[in-house]
């Protein structure tokens, strides 16, 4: 191993900054992307461990796994797959870098998040694993280590080389993932669906809570046994304020029993949310936490075309805030530089003193300062009928979003558009 770590200047076409880490069979750099203008982590697999007679085998399927998936698995909580390379004794695979370290600093006894946090970054997880799913992959190997820590409650899954890749080769690989968050059926070696990342999800997020693991083992074998038959002391055992709701829902994740366990990741994610969206003291801290703001553009009807990643752009660039009844949001004639979306509550839309129209739900007000490209000045009063939660996005803001956000946004007020002209004319025919 020697040799791989003699320090390198460039990997393929890729300038090396420094190195970052080290595993078994690998290491990681971080360097430039010159072609795209960009930081990436590089990981360098040695060619000892490549080529070894006995785990190269293994070495080489684990390597292929997370090299077909580049470029496949885009989702804003998955670290990104951008390049593999192959060839002679060069094997290195090119991620986004994430500046942040793991989530390891935080599984000490010392060092703990708010439990509300440890409930987002689960939910986090939780959508992200879905999105996984739909696209064919069971990550098998969740754990602390191989979740990038990206700044609060932001985190992006990562090393996906122990991966069930279905549209591939579903061959089951043995022997792969980490003891301490194998899922019963794992340990045992049968058969594995996304229910064994439920409940590895479930054991992290004891980890987290706790600052220990669910288990106490001195040895393999003793783990082993412990998992499939032994029922952990719930989190609340070593961290009094962890409410029971919490507990639950760990309980549920780890759950030996697939029957027991959530049977789906929207099961999982619901659960989550309702926590993290909750009153509980213990578990509240911000006005409108991020499971909140996906949970509540999920259900609007003017965002159910959006993708997952559209609606954590959404949730991104947009600011949200409570409004009580009699608060006027937007003023005749004034300039517009923003646009909002009626998430609870009702508002009034008049023009002149006349009443023209009563918002609910789900309908965007406010939104030709971003259609109009030109006049962008505001065509009637808009006030809080009954207490509100409203969605404002900046124009500039979603100017800069993505492409495929931006055309969701244009379709969805093409809707609303037909809609309202439809109803106008209804009323002018006085049917």
């Amino acid at each position: 191993m020697n040799a791989a770590k003699t320090p390198r200047e460039r990997i393929g076409k890729y300038p090396v900054k420094r190195r970052i880490g080290e595993g078994a069979t690998s290491e990681v750099f971080l360097c430039d992307d010159p072609f795209n203008a960009r930081e990436v982590a590089v990981k360098l697999v040695y060619s000892e461990a490549f080529n070894d007679p006995q785990r190269g085998k293994l070495v080489r399927k684990l390597f292929v796994t997370e090299a077909s998936l580049a470029g496949k698995l885009q989702h804003p909580h998955i670290c990104e797959i951008y390049d593999a390379v192959s060839e002679d004794d060069l094997h290195y695979i090119v991620m986004e870098y994430v500046d942040g370290g793991t989530l390891e600093q935080y599984c000490r006894a010392d060092s703990l998040l708010p439990i509300d946090r440890v409930m987002e970054i689960a939910f986090k997880c939780s959508r992200a694993l879905d999105f996984a799913q739909r696209m064919g992959v069971t990550h098998r190997d969740i754990k602390p280590a191989n979740i990038l820590h990206a700044g609060e409650t932001e985190v992006k899954i990562t090393d996906f080389g122990a991966a069930l890749v279905a549209a591939g080769d579903t061959t089951q690989v043995t022997a792969i993932g980490s003891p301490a968050y194998m899922s019963p059926e794992q340990v045992k070696e049968q058969p594995l669906t996304h229910q064994t990342d439920i409940y590895s999800v479930g054991v992290v997020m004891y980890h987290l809570l706790t600052g220990r693991l669910p288990y106490q083992a001195t040895n393999n074998f003793s783990l082993i046994y412990q998992i499939t038959n032994v029922e952990p002391p719930v989190p609340s055992s070593y961290r009094a304020e962890i409410p029971g709701v919490v507990d639950e829902i760990v309980r549920r994740a780890m759950a030996k029993n697939l029957d027991d366990r959530y049977l789906q990741w929207e099961q999982f994610s619901r659960d989550l949310a309702e926590v993290v969206r909750s009153d509980v003291p213990a578990t509240r801290s911000e006005a409108f936490s991020d499971a909140d703001k996906f949970e509540t553009l999920r259900a609007l009807p003017f965002f159910e075309n959006f993708s997952d990643a559209e609606l954590w752009e959404v949730a991104r660039i947009s600011s949200w805030r409570t409004a009580a009844a009699g608060e006027q949001l937007m003023r005749e004639g004034e300039t517009g530089t923003y646009f909002c979306v009626l998430a609870e509550g009702q508002v009034t839309v008049s023009k002149r003193g006349k009443l023209l129209t009563v918002l609910k739900p789900g309908e965007p007000f406010g939104e030709m300062a971003y259609l109009s490209r030109t006049a962008r000045l505001r065509v009637a009063d808009v006030t809080v009928a009954a207490d509100a939660k409203i969605i404002t996005v900046p124009t500039a803001m979603l100017e800069q979003a993505t492409e495929g956000c931006r055309h969701k946004f244009d379709r969805a007020f093409m809707d609303i558009l037909v809609e309202r002209l439809s109803m106008a004319n209804l009323r002018l025919s006085g049917v």
